[in-house]
């Protein structure tokens, strides 16, 4: 709540608003966090729990109606949701573990919300900073209209305190400014090289395949096995010096490249090589892990939000209303991921389920104190 209190009413005083502000974003965290993905979902939980939430809320008016809790989230000042998101988060991160709080990596990622695309208009793209070791997103950003990431990456690392972290990113996010704002930030870069860098992507290859370079490479070899996958990657490494130039990518410390291959029943892909630059001094273990966990997004961050929060299913595409929601998702993930009170080792999609259907387990979850 005292997050919260820092976003403006979008709503005229004029108008003789009849429910309070600040009530109707609690109750539509708590009605996402219950397994809620919809506008008519939110209201019609609210309904049903009035008599919950009224342990914890005034609710002078009663619950507020579908129409309003609709027109707060297209009328909502995103920016200002998502600055009281990374102010709450950031005490969650600090909360669960001091030690994950100033270690571990930083994956910055994006995702299109398909059915937020309509009359015309594209869907919008939000660019995601997630925590790889607690699951946690750290914030948010819409790219804007006809552009693409490039123009959302470097807002979102300029809302983020990223001192000690590793960021990684993926080839669209290959760009000396960036490297140069991640380091200024005293922060570590672990950024993938495509042809939209040809003459970093040249002298990175021609380092690797020198013989006398290939003597000094350190490699790591990894066979993952799951759901009848097979992959199997050689992760190589090699100091930066004198193959990138420092004056362009600042401290640059490390190259390396990953070969994958995948074997799915009696199919095999072809030699798949990826290739990296990095500020810090990563050994090929470290690199592999890195990079592990930066494609881990999207089985923890954009599938679950596909499959456990309906996102891509969702039609809202009026106004900030697409992106407030989005951001209630991630809030709803983000309290799930941090709760420490429940051991057991159920699904996301069964831990929302959990909350929709049990009081205390929700009251857990959120934190809440009754005013009764």
């Amino acid at each position: 709540m005292s997050c919260l209190t820092e976003i403006d009413d979008p709503r005229k005083p004029s108008n003789g608003t009849l429910h309070d502000f600040r009530e109707i974003l609690v109750i539509m965290i708590a009605a996402v966090l219950s397994d809620s993905d919809t506008v008519e979902d939110i209201a019609f939980w609210a309904r049903k729990k009035e008599a919950w939430l009224r342990r914890f809320l005034v609710l002078k008016n009663g619950i507020p109606s579908e129409e309003t809790f609709l027109r707060i989230l297209r009328a909502l000042d995103p920016k200002q949701f998502e600055a009281a998101f990374r102010r709450w988060v950031g005490g969650v991160v600090g909360a669960l573990n001091d030690d994950a709080a100033l270690s571990g990596t930083i994956a910055i990622d994006g995702k299109t919300v398909r059915g937020s695309g309509s009359g015309g208009e594209s869907a919008i793209h939000m660019v995601s900073a997630f925590a790889t070791d607690l699951g946690l997103v750290l914030g948010q950003e819409k790219v804007a209209a006809k552009s693409n990431e490039l123009t959302a990456i470097p807002e979102l690392l300029d809302a983020l305190s990223i001192k000690g972290l590793l960021v990684s990113i993926d080839a669209m996010g290959c760009q000396k400014s960036i490297a140069k704002q991640i380091v200024a930030k005293k922060g570590d870069y672990l950024l993938m090289v495509k042809g939209n860098q040809p003459k970093l992507l040249e002298a990175i290859e021609t380092a690797f395949i020198d013989q006398h370079a290939v003597e000094s490479v350190d490699h790591e070899y990894l066979v993952e096995r799951s759901h009848g996958r097979t992959v199997g990657q050689i992760a190589s490494v090699l100091p930066a010096k004198g193959i990138v130039d420092p004056a362009e990518w600042p401290k640059c410390t490390t190259i390396g490249h990953i070969d994958s291959i995948r074997v799915i029943g009696d199919k095999e892909s072809g030699l798949e090589r990826r290739y990296y630059i990095s500020s810090r001094a990563l050994s090929a273990e470290e690199l592999a892990a890195a990079v592990r966990a930066h494609w881990g997004v999207e089985n923890r961050l954009h599938w679950v939000l596909d499959v456990s929060f309906g996102e891509d299913a969702s039609t809202l595409c009026k106004d900030n209303a697409p992106q407030n929601l989005s951001l209630l998702r991630k809030i709803a993930l983000n309290i799930i991921r941090a709760d420490k009170t429940d051991t057991s080792k159920a699904s996301l999609r069964l831990k929302r389920k959990g909350a929709a259907w049990d009081d205390d387990v929700r009251e857990n979850m959120l934190g809440l104190r009754s005013i009764c």
